[in-house]
């Protein structure tokens, strides 16, 4: 069985995440070993809130939680109410009467020690502090949801969110996978924006998900996201990028990927987390990503569904 933690910042398409990998745990498929949580689309309270909140209605209200670092590295918090709403959840305002474990490292700890896939879908700054002090090994994998690389930002011309909101620990975490040999798989905006739900997709999964709580708070969460992406120019659907990461995390689709250097931009003010992989070893460095490239996103929606069954029974 794959044992997972997830690292996120809930968060419209981290909830979804954590529906798809709750559906997985509940028929055996995997075993979700933890969430810690970062500062990003919220403050680190929130997200961990949020997190509870949506393991409490997907039945996994057992699975420790935990709120992690909660400020960027070097840089002060920016969150983004305009895009996933003011409590991180679209129009949705969960309770706040959770309780947290105290020590997100300790579950990280618990996680490697039974080889758990490491998933991150928020910024790195839990990942970076965990690396300044401790290795990645005994993770089963590392996967990582973040940057534009050599690609168009949805932040500003040249950045993706997760990678500005805390860019310096982008850069760290990159760098110590230099030094250590490991790479992390990296699922940037040129695939995952790709990911698209909209109306009908969402009414198809409503009905499969049936009596499943989780299907009665799904519109008023999406429906603030498709606005967001509608006043974007993107028309009335929403890109679940961390949703997708999972799926490839969890080799549960096929992609392409190739392995690469990773830099990230920390300290410009017009480049703050600008990702740019060295796909012609120009630097000569060491690899420290398996970047995806393609993805069967036509199978990614077969497996959503598949997944929402799983609520359903």
């Amino acid at each position: 069985m794959q044992r997972v933690l997830l690292d996120c910042d809930p968060g419209i398409d981290d909830t979804l995440a954590l529906a798809y990998l709750a559906a997985l745990h509940h028929v055996g498929e995997i075993e979700l070993v933890g969430v810690t949580t970062s500062a990003g689309n919220v403050s680190v309270g929130e997200t961990a809130r949020n997190a509870a909140w949506a393991l409490e209605t997907l039945g996994l209200s057992q699975v420790p939680v935990a709120p992690g670092q909660p400020s960027p590295l070097a840089v002060p918090l920016v969150t983004t109410p305009e895009t996933h709403g003011p409590h991180g959840v679209g129009y949705l305002s969960p309770p706040d009467s959770y309780e947290f474990a105290a020590d997100w490292r300790a579950i990280w700890r618990r996680a490697q020690a039974v080889g758990a896939h490491l998933i991150i879908t928020g910024p790195l700054t839990n990942a970076a502090t965990w690396a300044a002090g401790r290795s990645f090994d005994d993770f089963a994998s590392l996967t990582v949801m973040g940057g534009a690389v050599n690609y168009r930002g949805n932040t500003t011309p040249t950045a993706e969110w997760n990678f500005h909101v805390d860019p310096h620990a982008a850069a760290r975490f990159f760098e110590k996978l230099g030094h250590s040999g490991h790479l992390a798989t990296l699922c940037s905006l040129e695939v995952t924006e790709q990911f698209l739900i909209d109306s009908p997709r969402l009414d198809k999964l409503i009905d499969v998900l049936g009596d499943a709580p989780i299907a009665t708070v799904l519109p008023e969460l999406l429906r603030f996201y498709f606005e967001f992406h509608e006043a974007q120019g993107e028309g009335y659907q929403a890109q679940i990028h961390d949703l997708l990461t999972t799926m490839i995390a969890l080799d549960r689709i096929t992609f392409d990927a190739v392995d690469t250097t990773i830099a990230v931009e920390a300290d410009s003010p017009l480049l703050r987390g600008t990702s740019v992989a060295d796909l012609r070893s120009h630097w000569d460095a060491p690899h420290n990503a398996r970047l995806v490239t393609a993805a069967d996103i036509d199978a990614a929606h077969t497996e959503l569904l598949r997944a929402a069954r799983f609520l359903a029974e």
